[in-house]
């Protein structure tokens, strides 16, 4: 039997199916053949907010798997609205790469080295605002694009420098290019950023396959991660910053998680910490997101 994996058709989506598929085979011994799929976020250059927000990544996917198009589909997690999907299901979060934010910019410099005014892209709302909550007086821009799009704005003296996810530089070979790795305590990453999540119809024989693949302490960290921005009812495209780490604690393993929320323009920023069981995981996003909001979270997204 084939297994039929979507992907949407960029090199940084391919990458990723690609090595899902290689673990796939060589945990099961299937075979795997990778099905384009075209999303509208591929074809609009509009930004993410303008045409649909969350989801613009993953609606076509989606539909190519309940229809039965293809077996299984591979998403950048971040790119997943929190509800769940009728009929599908999560089968297998891998192994996560490094979540933190990366810059790439001229001369090798660092956000810090970069001179007042300096024109940094992202086409991240919460990259925005915690840019400019840094406060180097540096002049954010929107950006759109793939990797080399966006790099390449910066090798052309376009703009000055872009932050990137470090995960998808590690996964297309091009951590060379990176000039920064921006640490949580300045800039927290998207929830689930650097995570995959491996979906396919809820019914599917090919789910206990999958499961093989799943990394029981990246799925606790996306959890918590998630259910801070679900509890916040924010999107994939607000200014949420999560992090979530699991380590051994006194009485086993503990999960910490780290969640801040930043006005757009960088005139304020809320952030808190938490910590408990593995077990526990959801609950802790959801609580953490609700003390968030009593700092008055809600009004700065």
């Amino acid at each position: 039997m084939t297994l039929r994996l979507g992907t949407r058709g960029s090199a940084l989506a391919l990458a990723q199916s690609a090595h899902v598929a290689q673990a796939l085979q060589q945990r099961t011994g299937e075979a795997v053949e990778l099905v384009r799929v075209v999303t509208r976020g591929d074809v609009d250059s509009a930004a993410i907010a303008q045409i649909g927000g969350t989801g613009v990544f993953v609606t076509a996917l989606r539909e190519a798997l309940l229809a039965g198009e293809v077996d299984l589909a591979v998403h950048s997690y971040k790119d997943l609205p929190t509800a769940p999907a009728e009929g599908l299901h999560v089968a297998a979060v891998p192994r996560r790469e490094d979540p933190r934010d990366a810059v790439v910019a001229r001369d090798g410099l660092t956000l810090a080295e970069l001179p007042s005014g300096a024109r940094v892209g992202t086409g991240s709302p919460r990259r925005t605002a915690q840019l400019r909550a840094l406060g180097l007086g540096l002049d954010v821009v929107p950006i759109r694009g793939n990797v080399d799009t966006r790099i390449g704005v910066v090798r052309s003296g376009e703009l000055d420098g872009v932050e990137l996810a470090r995960a998808g530089l590690a996964r297309l070979g091009r951590l060379d290019e990176v000039t920064e790795v921006l640490d949580p305590l300045q800039v927290l990453p998207a929830p689930a950023q650097g995570a995959l999540a491996v979906e396919c119809r809820e019914d599917a024989p090919v789910r206990a396959l999958l499961e093989a693949l799943d990394d029981a302490d990246t799925r606790a960290s996306v959890t918590a991660e998630r259910a801070l921005l679900a509890a916040l009812e924010a999107g994939c495209t607000a200014p949420v910053g999560a992090l979530a780490e699991v380590a051994e604690g006194d009485d086993g393993p503990e999960i910490s998680l780290r969640g801040g929320v930043a006005a757009l323009d960088g005139s304020d920023e809320v952030r808190l910490s938490a910590s408990g069981a593995v077990s526990d995981a959801a609950g802790i996003g959801g609580r953490l997101a609700a003390e968030l909001l009593d700092l008055g979270a809600g009004k700065l997204m």
